[in-house]
């Protein structure tokens, strides 16, 4: 079994509890052994990096002090919090001043969706899709901070990424191309500017719908957010005008054929179930 440290991060103990549940289900399925980071805190991902320096590299920087004690990798599913590690792993270095507890960089921080695209992952994963997701059009979302700042991500391909669509892939689905993958969906801006946000949002969904997509699939808390929530007045598009949005964790769950799954997507605001049970996947 492959232990890791888990980070969920706020998000996922609350708005985001389906894919805190399940991250937790498919890491089961696959072997991985989680052990939830103890006494984490918030990363200050929401405002600290904008109102303080300092804290911004101080507040992510005790969880990594914490995680550094255990020789395992830290897996974050949220790309917010995910972000901010990497961030303050760049930041130590340079303003060592700000650092409130010891911390020596030894931390290992992945993102969720990277370590489930790991060859071995893949692997595992080929053996246990029980439910290949045949005839499921997904539109794969990686949103702004999966894969930028690439100095900080190390993506290589930071502007067309495809390790998502392989996923998809690899659970039977057809990955559609589109050029919106990467685009912002406004997220910073959503108590300040709701009508950018609306903005952007809805030319994400409709570049979706027009690509052919059944559906979006994301890793992002608040890309999630907002596309599953800002769908009234949208164009319509080959007589739809909404489309549902998953997160990549609740289709590897339903493709294992996790007994949880229907629970997960009954918490979504646009209805998932009627779509995968037409397609026969629910």
């Amino acid at each position: 079994m492959r232990e890791v440290t888990y980070y969920p991060g706020c998000s996922l103990h609350g708005t985001a509890r389906e894919y805190d549940e399940s991250f937790r289900g498919v890491s089961g399925l696959l072997g991985v052994g989680l052990h939830e980071l103890e006494d984490w805190t918030c990363c200050g991902s929401t405002s600290a990096h904008c109102t303080d320096e300092a804290l911004s590299v101080a507040l992510p920087a005790r969880n990594l002090s914490l995680a550094e004690k255990h020789e395992r990798e830290m897996v974050v599913p949220c790309v917010a919090c995910y972000s901010r590690f990497r961030a303050a792993e760049a930041g130590a270095k340079a303003h060592p001043e700000y650092l409130l507890f010891p911390y020596e960089g030894k931390a290992r921080v992945r993102y969720a969706l990277d370590f489930f695209c790991d060859a071995s992952m893949f692997a595992e994963l080929g053996a246990k899709v029980a439910r290949p997701l045949s005839g499921l059009k997904v539109a794969c979302y990686y949103g702004c901070l999966a894969v930028r700042p690439p100095e900080l991500t190390g993506v290589e391909r930071y502007e067309n990424p495809e390790h998502m669509d392989q996923l998809m892939g690899a659970l039977g689905a057809e990955a559609v191309s589109w050029s919106y993958k990467t685009d912002c969906c406004g997220a910073s801006l959503v108590m300040t500017r709701t009508d950018i946000v609306v903005k952007l949002s809805q030319m994400i969904l409709s570049m979706a719908l027009e690509a052919g997509a059944d559906c979006i699939v994301t890793g992002c808390t608040m890309c999630h957010a907002n596309l599953d929530t800002r769908q009234a007045g949208l164009p319509v598009r080959d007589g739809r005008s909404s489309i549902p949005v998953f997160y990549f964790t609740e289709l590897m769950g339903l493709a294992m054929g996790h007994r949880e799954a229907r629970k997960w997507l009954s918490r979504h605001v646009v209805d998932p179930i009627k779509l995968l049970e037409n397609k026969g996947l629910l």
